[in-house]
């Protein structure tokens, strides 16, 4: 394989000449064989978004030329739209707070534009990684601006899927409108309310995280960008500083604004944890559905499509592995949570040396998220309901009772449901359900109509017709 020779100030080093990375991936590729785990595409893309506003206010300004400018800039859109994925190999455990992952791309993007002038890679005397490409720039104000916007893309994106499960829990909600079945409190049977009321709860608690993912965007639109190595701008120019952020506006399509103070933009890392948080308060709410998801499947109430065989020795067996599935993305959501609580509280005086690991959690947080939403509302839109299955249990359960207060008082219920009780026991009665028994002790209309769907889910209680007085 051709090799081709490059050199810094540890030394030099053979790359293979077919890669488009440089000396100091190479050198951090070796470094770090830590996880497996890449670092994250979407922050790549982030990165090329950044280098290319920083290009373009280098080149309005004349710090850089425009055949070089263009060279890059292609390189650069290349890169954002997805392409040369492959040349981004290093770990997402490194240490240097994103130094290596800065490196990688720089290096990437200049030898793809020297490619593109029809010059070999590594002929950094026409375009050079560092004096080029990360021109007015540091690691410490480009890496923190790139994952903001990452992050802000992701939280689009999870929100539309949010969105979507939520409608489907609503289009359950009118579809299980008219079941009744009981309630459940402490895992014991409770009151009774409707299925369609059980799925309005899913929804509601769907509608809230989907508006506090679209909402905690906000915290991730200051940027540190210009701030440079602690957010001075130390060795950027003025006029690039202030030009650079109206350029990553443009090129991201984003609401962007710089810091008031960059040196506490760049220092401090408290809205990545607060948008965490948000990511955790949806991860608890879909682990609670789903694990409420499937004991209605195993009650019987609800049939969860089936996906896959759920044994090797167990013919015929299926289990709720989609439920599963989500609950344990969840956890990890949750864990990602604490990860990037504790990265944020170890940086150090002016920069966060903790990014690598922060970033990588966060960006994949909203990744599980997002997928796990989307297989929901797919695997959800075909659950259906056995309207008899929640009928047996209500129509059994002495919890009825509970729906027939304050026509009967706590003492008058209590008796009667005792009444039904031994009566049950005595061979010589016929075994009748409790509804059967309250509607020929109460009388069947009154029960009927303090059964009804309406009655149960409507705020507040509503006098039955004529109200019973026993």
């Amino acid at each position: 394989m051709p090799m081709r020779s490059e050199e810094d100030f540890l030394g030099k080093k053979e790359l293979p000449d077919n890669v488009y990375w440089g000396i100091h991936t190479e050198r951090a590729r070796h470094n770090f064989p830590i996880s497996g785990y890449p670092v994250s595409l979407s922050l790549v893309r982030a990165l090329a978004l950044v280098k290319q506003a920083c290009c373009l206010a280098n080149t309005e300004l004349a710090y850089l030329s425009k055949e070089k400018a263009a060279a890059i800039l292609a390189a650069c859109s290349e890169i954002a739209a997805g392409r040369l994925s492959d040349q981004f190999p290093l770990d997402a455990l490194q240490g240097g707070a994103g130094t290596s992952v800065n490196m990688n791309i720089n290096e990437v993007i200049a030898n793809r534009a020297l490619e593109m002038l029809g010059l070999p890679r590594g002929a950094y005397e026409h375009v050079h990684p560092l004096r080029d490409v990360n021109m007015h720039q540091s690691t410490n104000d480009v890496f923190p601006t790139a994952i903001r916007i990452a992050a802000i893309y992701g939280l689009r994106e999870l929100s539309e899927e949010t969105a979507r499960l939520q409608g489907v829990f609503q289009g359950k909600e009118r579809e299980f409108a008219r079941i009744v079945k009981i309630g459940r409190t402490e895992l014991q049977e409770a009151i009774p309310i409707t299925l369609g009321a059980e799925f309005s709860a899913f929804a509601e608690a769907v509608s809230r995280d989907r508006w506090r993912t679209f909402k905690c965007e906000e915290r991730l639109r200051v940027v540190n960008l210009g701030g440079t190595a602690v957010g001075t701008g130390l060795a950027a120019p003025r006029d690039y500083i202030f030009l650079v952020i109206e350029k990553l506006r443009e090129v991201t399509g984003l609401g962007l604004a710089r810091g008031e103070n960059i040196m506490g933009e760049t220092a401090n890392a408290d809205a990545f944890v607060e948008v965490a948080g948000i990511l955790k308060a949806q991860a608890v709410s879909l682990v609670k559905i789903a694990n409420d998801l499937r004991l209605l499947h195993f009650t019987g109430e609800i049939a969860l499509p089936p996906l896959q065989a759920g044994s090797s020795l167990m013919p015929g067996k299926v289990n709720p592995v989609l439920m599963e599935a989500a609950i344990q993305t969840g956890m990890k959501v949750i864990a990602n949570d604490f990860i990037i609580a504790d990265a944020a509280s170890r940086g150090t005086w002016q920069i966060n040396e903790f990014l690598p690991l922060l970033s990588f959690a966060l960006l994949e947080s909203l990744g599980l998220l997002k997928r796990i939403n989307l297989l929901l509302a797919d695997h959800l839109q075909t659950v259906t309901a056995n309207e008899e299955v929640c009928r047996e249990y209500a129509d059994h359960s002495s919890m009825l009772i509970t729906a027939l207060l304050p026509s009967l008082s706590y003492a008058e219920a209590a008796a009667i449901v005792k009444e039904f009780q031994e009566g049950q026991g005595l061979s010589s009665r016929p075994k009748l359900s409790f509804r059967e028994f309250l509607a020929a002790r109460l009388g069947q209309e009154f029960i009927e109509e303090a059964l009804s769907p309406f009655r149960l889910t409507a705020l507040g209680r509503r006098p039955a017709q004529g109200d019973l007085k026993p």
